[in-house]
């Protein structure tokens, strides 16, 4: 689970996933990183809390614009 919260916020910080942007779908993002999709849900809420990430109910999980982070 470091490994994956370390790799996803590297691609916040190279601009891989830019300010702004909507992530990849769970399955996606799983596929991606080789790990399951409840994984991948766990890391992502992780980083909702700490506002790295932004839920928009019915649209998404997006990257917090810059001036949120």
């Amino acid at each position: 689970m470091d490994e994956l919260l370390a790799d996803l916020s590297r691609k916040i910080k190279d601009g891989t996933y830019p300010s702004g942007s909507q992530l990849p779908s769970g399955r996606k993002l799983a596929d991606e990183f080789d790990v399951s999709k409840s994984t991948i849900s766990r890391a992502v809420a992780l980083l909702r809390e700490h506002g790295v990430l932004v839920g928009r109910p019915g649209r998404g999980v997006f990257v917090a614009e810059s001036d949120r982070r």
